[in-house]
């Protein structure tokens, strides 16, 4: 792979650039402009990240979450960039190419969660297992509906994946213009395809990363194609990707301890203790025991001062700390292994066998154990399902006869009515001339699309009104 190819300005839809705009911007430039403007953007606002409908200013949201890591994407081009261009590691490679690294990063931060159905995670759980559990009952004339999809098409439903559905949104779902969506560059949507194959190339037991999920759907292939030429991947990763998802890693490890810290989950004793019972902290001149260290000195400060939380205080200010300590070593990652990630042989995320990599293994286990397994998630989860298959349930038996010769029932034309007036004309575009097979399929996908789009106050609201409870 070579930067030149890499950092492929080109949209899916050209456009003749004017030789006369006073338009002084980059495209990738461009491209941040386009996001910020987005509804789809926007709603990342009510959209959960760890804790669903939270009351709180303070916990995170999809939207603050994807801020925190276009920031720490940003920054990890730029040090990356500045050590590619000191080490002269590729003679190709001069200021131009590091702005534009730069802005990618900071956009593919801005889009990356874009494609996130409702609350967090599990959200994307409940889909696959309401396709696990149901795709097998349902009938479209009179036969099982399995049978008219191949094997992908059936994968991709069992596997539906956030990261996967972002590609969808700023690719097609955004409709402003026309059925291009965003229309952003290929060298940021090639970024932002963590998993570089489709949901019959995954193998989570292959040792690669790139394996782990699927990165496009079906119906996405032909765009799939399209980017993966323009920019040279040859369905590896792109380069800059791994600088993504490092930057995702740090936000959310985090922040997670931070957000838990201030709902209460875990205590700064308990946090302490956790930290000093792993067993990298035996080694006393360890990264992980110093920034241990560090943790200490900042609660001993605040008493000191006689801060009122000293507890959130030393959290909040050492949680800075490890930002810079992560970023630091994501950096020196990448360029240390800059000829396999430039061949596209790094099976790795950028903290592999780094002294780094404990603490954030431990940050993580923390997080899960104290807060992911707390009862007022596990009651929000369970919620979130009762949602979830409620309107699955409505949405997937309406859009299955939806645009055919077959009646639809008076409840399921109202439930279509409901859908996105986009959504449904993105369907329409790209449905035509398909085989009845993929039609059905694109149909299946109208559902997901418009309950992925919802934010997590409006599908509890809608799933209300449907119930008759408000």
């Amino acid at each position: 792979m070579n930067w030149n190819q890499l950092l492929c300005s080109d949209r899916i839809r050209s456009f003749t650039k004017s030789t006369t705009s006073r338009d002084l911007r980059t495209e990738f430039e461009k491209d941040y402009h386009r996001i910020i403007g987005s509804a789809a953007f926007r709603r990342l606002q009510d959209k959960t990240q760890v804790f669903p409908l939270d009351k709180s200013d303070f916990i995170r949201t999809r939207l603050t979450h994807s801020l925190e890591v276009s920031s720490f994407a940003k920054s990890l081009g730029q040090n990356v960039g500045e050590k590619i261009i000191a080490l002269n590691l590729d003679p190709d490679f001069k200021e131009k190419q590091k702005e534009d690294i730069c802005a990618i990063l900071q956009c593919a931060g801005l889009i990356h969660d874009i494609g996130n159905p409702p609350f967090g995670h599990f959200g994307e759980t409940a889909i696959q297992n309401w396709f696990k559990n149901n795709l097998s009952g349902l009938k479209f004339k009179g036969k099982p509906v399995e049978s008219y999809l191949n094997e992908q098409m059936k994968q991709d439903f069992y596997n539906f994946e956030g990261n996967t559905q972002a590609l969808r949104v700023v690719s097609k779902l955004h409709f402003l213009v026309d059925e291009h969506g965003m229309n952003l560059t290929k060298a940021l949507l090639s970024t932002i395809i963590k998993y570089p194959g489709s949901s019959l190339d995954i193998n989570k037991k292959s040792g690669n990363i790139k394996t782990k999920k699927m990165g496009y759907l079906y119906a996405e292939r032909d765009i799939f194609e399209d980017i993966q030429k323009s920019v040279g991947t040859e369905n590896n990763r792109h380069p800059l990707t791994f600088l993504l998802e490092a930057a995702d890693d740090i936000a959310y490890k985090t922040a997670d301890i931070e957000d838990s810290i201030k709902k209460g989950c875990i205590t700064y004793k308990q946090l302490l203790e956790e930290l000093k019972t792993n067993k990298s902290y035996e080694s006393k001149d360890g990264v992980f025991r110093k920034l241990v260290e560090i943790l200490e000195h900042k609660y001993e400060k605040a008493v000191l001062n006689d801060v009122e939380r000293p507890d959130i205080y030393a959290v909040q200010n050492w949680i800075i700390s490890i930002q810079g300590q992560m970023l630091f070593a994501a950096s020196d990652s990448f360029i240390n292994n800059y000829s396999s990630i430039m061949e596209g042989s790094y099976c790795f995320d950028l903290f592999h066998s780094t002294e780094e990599e404990d603490m954030m293994e431990a940050l993580g286990d923390i997080a899960y154990r104290y807060a992911f397994t707390s009862m007022p998630i596990f009651k929000l989860e369970i919620a979130a399902d009762t949602i979830f298959n409620f309107l699955l349930d409505r949405f997937v038996e309406a859009v299955i006869n939806y645009d055919t010769d077959e009646k639809m029932s008076v409840v399921g034309s109202r439930v279509m009515a409901l859908i996105s007036d986009d959504y449904r004309r993105i369907y329409k575009i790209f449905s035509k001339e398909k085989t009845e097979e993929e039609k059905l399929y694109l149909r299946l996908i109208l559902a997901t699309d418009y309950l992925s789009g919802m934010t997590d106050s409006f599908a509890k609201d809608l799933y209300q009104e449907l119930n008759g409870i408000q």
